[in-house]
Order: C-alpha cells, then structure tokens, then sequence
C-alpha cells in the first residue's frame, strides 16, 4: 500500500511548506523510496497560467506543458519526484471536472454537494498520482493556503477521509507553523496552539509538527508545544532561519531525525540515509571564491518569487562555478530615460558595475526600451548577456535597430504598427482571444549548429527544453540578420522556427527562446547558466588583472 504524508500550514502564509515539503521527499529518497510530489492550489483559477507574477510568483512550466504554481519547482529542485499537470491541483480544476460531469448526467440526477462530489474528485486526482507507478512507495500532498482559509477547507477534508480510510500507519498529517518572537527574544507558543486547534476542528490530529522560528527550539519549549496540540515530543521539529542556503534545511532535518520520525510513525523499514550529494553540495557551497554581480533586467523585480527559477538557477551556476553569485536587481523601467545606462551598469555604477546581464521572460511593453538599452550596453562593452524567452526577442530587436539600422524594428506585441516586425506571432496564435495554456508550452526538441556557444554548453547538437511564450523570430529577417553577423545557432527540428542567437566577436552573448531555468537542480546546475555565469567570473577576473 502506498504510504501517504499531508503537509499543511498554519498561522500565516508564506512559511516556507513547499520547501520543508521538498525537503522530505529529498530526505526519503536518500532512504531509497519512491517519492511523488502533488501541489494542491486552493485557489479557482484553473492554473497559474493568467496570474500576474505580482500575485503568486512565477509560473512553473512542467514537461507537458502545465502552467502551474511555483511549489512545484522547488519539489523539481530538491526531488526526482516526475513533474506534469497530474501534480497540480486547483479548486479551479476540480470545480470545472465536476461541473462538466453534472452536465453530462454522470450524477443521475443527485444534489452534487461538495462533500462527496468535490472531495471524491480530489480524492481521486490524488489516488491517480499514486497510480501513475506501481512501485511509488510515498505520496507528498501539500495543502496550499493556511488552515482556516474557507477555500482549503475541501482539501483538508478530502486529507481527514483519506486518514479515516486507510489508517494512520498509512497516512500521516505534517503540520507546519510559525513560533513568533517578541521582545526580549521570547519565542510564543501560543499561534502555533491555536493552529493545531483548528486542524483539529476539521478532524485532523497533526503526527509531526514542523515550527518556523529564528533559532532552534530548546528542549522545554518542544515538550511545551507536544503537551498542548497531542503531539509527541520527538515529533515537534524546528524550521530555524538559516544563514547559507535553503539547500541546508534537508540536511538540518535530517540532523534532527525528521525522517526517522516519519518512517517510525508508518512502519516502514529502510537502509540508512545517503545524503552524500547534498553533502557535497554544501561543500562546494562552502569552498567558493570570489563573486561575480549578475545584473537582472526584468519588469517584476519587486517580487523575488517572480523570478525564482532563474535566481535559483543563477545560485546553482555559481556553486557549478564555484563563485558567489550577487543579483543585482534593476527595473528595466529605470533605464529608459537614460541616454547612457553606464550610471547604473557599468564600473562607476554603485557596487562597482555588472559581470554579465540576464534578460529574464516577461509580457507587456512596459519597460521594453529599457531591456533594449541593457542588451545594447552588454553587446558594445563585450559584457557576457543570457537572454531567456523574451531576453532573447531584446537581443534579435537590438540587433535589428543598432546593427542593421532598422530603427523602427520592434515585436508585434509591443507595436502592431512597426515596418520591421522582427518578433511576430506564430501563425496558429493570431486569432487566439482565450489565452489559458494556449502558448508554445511544454518540452519542445532544438537543433543546435556546428560551432555555437549552445552545443558546446550541452555537449550536444540535439537539446530539449520547456517553452513558454507565444512570439517568435520571424523568418523573413534570417538572411539579412545572419549577413550583419548575428548567428542563428538553434532550430527547430524541422528548421522552421528559430531557437537561439549569439552575437559574434563577443565573450559570451547568447539567447534562447526556452527557459532552461525550469530544469536547473542544486547538484546539477543547468547547461547554459552554468557557462554564462563561468563567462562572467572570466571577464571579472581579467578586468581584475
């Protein structure tokens, strides 16, 4: 029978259940299970597809194409956990499953009610998870939202049947909470109380809790904790606020001996734990030297969860590289009133200036011009540039304005009315109005060309990589782009659309239409991220001669 944990969270958001979740499942499959991850969205939106990153983050593209919450990139990060649009649940989703099946009269004519109808059908997409591979030993659902939000309710009771069904030997309940601490430095116990309270009014008795604090938790206060929510004493674990990376926490769970707590409470028998590659990564964590500033033009730099997979990504180059990575965040809005951007990138900028940009995805005309001056900069200062999905759509509009003198050159997106559209919807797109997972998403094959800065990151000519965008090159410019010296390094099989661009005579200028962000893990950082941040730390360290 498979084995099923539920991690929930309590007294706010935010808390960080997606990494403690992530940190469980890298901490049993150190133990040799079998680990699936499942992300349950409380929200009714059907994906994360249409938010504004200013609302829940960046939106994580799996190899099928889902559009879904940025959970599921740690879950890719920290596990080996298979990732697609089965593993992401939304109130959303459900809703529309039962509604369509009311109209087609697969009730028979019943009142449909949440309980059974909406939790049957979470309950299922659950249950087919654990289907999908007969040898899944551990089924990781985390609840999204914070116990006492009206939308989690269905999911918690859909969490309390699954428990009553198939036994607490089989299903445990993970709760995370915070531990405040007020003057003096007094940790309060009390929000955390009244957290397991109220998961304890919806039917469920947390096993494990997992508390958020700034340091750890002295014996008293755990056995203080264990006495008022029903919790033992060696289950009540501490979330403390670490001063390296989040990479740790598996690690500093482990120490505590989070896991074999878990495989005690569910009797299941394993070897010990091999966390020698987390080990190791925090080694290399620990020997790097020297730093390189990475300037990061992008429109949603308020946020850091906007960009998350690539700031991870970038963390995970720089261990690669064994250098400190520092991101310097620059609203691409800040430079388009500039006549000279040297003020905020170069030498005499505050900090001393930038080692390489990284153009990041994005939507919108809003600070365009900005991203523009930025790739213009990096290309005449021989200043490394990654341009990612819409970076590499800058480099192709730049090179159009400032090399081939097309002043007017633009993406339809941001001038339907431009002489030079450079950048143009694909035909299958132009009369979409619906714009739901109706993008190029999902794993797409490339073909990189003889001699190119892509096929010598990847080591080979044949690439696959995620896709999220709806613009493309357009082909009519080939000839006259590739003529002024642009090179078209990656195609689509077929050759139809094009795939990369790098400038010549340049340290490192490359731009792809993929986001090879999505597929970067700490222990193995991604191809292109790891080149672009060793070409960086090369020109940093000759500046430095």
């Amino acid at each position: 029978m498979n084995k099923f944990i539920f991690v929930s969270g309590g007294v706010c958001s935010s808390l960080g259940k997606g990494v403690a979740a992530s940190s469980l499942g890298a901490l049993l499959e150190g133990r040799g299970l079998n680990v699936r991850m499942v992300k349950c969205d409380p929200y009714i939106n059907v994906d994360a597809g249409t938010m504004s990153p200013y609302q829940h983050g960046e939106v994580y593209v799996t190899d099928d194409g889902a559009e879904t919450d940025l959970d599921l990139g740690n879950y890719a990060r920290f596990t080996k956990s298979p990732l697609s649009r089965a593993n992401s649940i939304t109130t959303g989703q459900v809703y529309d499953a039962v509604i369509r099946k009311e109209r087609e009269g697969r009730y028979l004519g019943r009142c449909v009610q949440v309980i059974p109808h909406i939790t049957d059908e979470i309950k299922a997409r659950i249950l087919a998870v654990a289907k999908e591979d007969p040898d899944t030993d551990v089924i990781i659902v985390e609840i999204g939202g914070t116990v006492g939000d009206i939308e989690s309710i269905p999911f918690l009771e859909t969490a309390r049947q699954i428990i009553h069904e198939m036994g607490r030997e089989n299903v445990l309940s993970v709760h995370l909470t915070l531990l405040p601490e007020v003057a003096g430095g007094e940790l309060k116990t009390k929000p955390t109380q009244h957290s397991v309270k109220a998961m304890q009014e919806q039917g469920i008795q947390p096993d494990i809790l997992i508390c958020r604090a700034p340091v750890m938790l002295d014996e008293a206060t755990r056995r203080k904790i264990a006495l008022f929510t029903n919790v033992a004493p060696d289950a009540v674990f501490t979330s403390y606020d670490v001063s390296t990376t989040i990479y740790e926490i598996p690690l500093i769970f482990s120490e505590q001996k989070l896991d074999q707590v878990v495989l005690s409470r569910m009797g299941v028998v394993s070897r010990h734990a091999d966390l020698s590659s987390w080990c190791s990564m925090m080694e290399r964590f620990a020997a790097r030297k020297g730093k390189v500033r990475i300037g990061i033009v992008g429109k949603y730099m308020e946020l850091h969860d906007a960009y998350k997979s690539v700031y991870e990504a970038l963390f995970h180059a720089g261990l690669e590289g064994g250098v400190e990575v520092e991101l310097v965040k620059i609203d691409s809005s800040r430079l388009e009133g500039l006549d000279n951007v040297d003020s905020i990138l170069g030498p005499e900028a505050e900090g001393g200036g930038v080692d390489g940009i990284l153009v990041p995805g994005g939507f919108g005309q809003r600070g365009i011009s900005g991203m523009v001056k930025a790739a213009a900069w990096a290309r005449l200062n021989k200043v490394p540039y990654f341009g990612v999905c819409l970076g590499m759509q800058i480099m192709v509009i730049d090179w159009a304005r400032h090399v081939l003198g097309l002043e007017d050159a633009d993406s339809t997106e941001f001038n339907q009315e431009t002489r030079h559209p450079v950048v143009s919807l694909m035909e299958e797109q132009e009369d979409i109005t619906a714009y739901g997972a109706t993008m190029r998403l999902g794993n797409w094959d490339c073909v990189a060309e003889q001699n190119t800065l892509i096929l010598a990151a990847y080591g080979d000519k044949d690439i696959r990589e995620r896709h999220r965008h709806r613009y493309e090159f357009v082909n009519r410019y080939r000839q006259e782009m590739s003529a002024a010296g642009l090179r078209l390094a990656a195609f689509t099989p077929d050759g139809k659309l094009v795939e990369c661009v790098e400038w010549p005579d340049h340290p490192w200028g490359l731009g792809v239409q993929f986001h090879p962000e999505f597929k970067s893990k700490p222990t193995s950082a991604a191809p292109l991220f790891r080149d672009f941040i060793a070409a960086a730390r090369d020109v940093r360290s000759k500046g430095a001669q």
